[in-house]
């Protein structure tokens, strides 16, 4: 697998970049995992209403994208981490995915003396009952992109 450490990057170039490079993937190309952090928008996925955002004084961008979920906000302090998985040839369903994304932040966080959890129904991963980490992809022909989004020293205003 590659890494690739890529910083602060505006949404859209990162989504577009992410929807190219798995439309182009042929059967021998290496996955990728892309580790960044945006300035602040908004995104709304499919299952999302535009309704859902109750307040944005900051006036933040609402950008409508392709994967799964409702509204999650990505902003500075916040490590957004894209999956780029070939899943069948790592053996993998979606829902296998999710469930490791969601224990991998669970073990990281135990290395910090964190206790986390699963919410049946809600994806994600919570400590005390509050999101610390969001979950959302799309598979495209087998293969994924989009991924998780882990607060570490994030505002926490756009969240109200």
């Amino acid at each position: 697998m590659i890494v690739k450490r890529l910083g602060l990057v505006e949404y859209a170039p990162a989504l577009e970049a992410m929807r190219v490079f798995t439309a182009a993937r042929g059967a021998d190309t290496p996955d990728e995992l892309w580790l960044l952090q945006h300035p602040p928008v908004y995104t709304l996925g499919q299952a999302g209403k535009p309704e859902h955002l109750l307040q944005n004084p900051a006036d933040i961008p609402l950008v409508h994208i392709d994967r799964g979920g409702q509204i999650t906000y990505h902003g500075p302090g916040q490590l957004v981490a894209y999956l780029l998985l070939d899943l069948p040839r790592r053996r993998l369903k979606v829902r296998e995915l999710v469930h490791l994304m969601e224990q991998a932040i669970i073990d990281t966080l135990a290395d910090y003396g964190l206790a986390a959890q699963r919410k049946d129904g809600a994806p994600g991963v919570y400590i005390a009952g509050d999101k610390i980490a969001a979950l959302g992809l799309r598979v495209r022909n087998g293969c994924s992109y989009h991924g998780l989004a882990i607060n570490v020293d994030a505002d926490l205003a756009p969240f109200g």
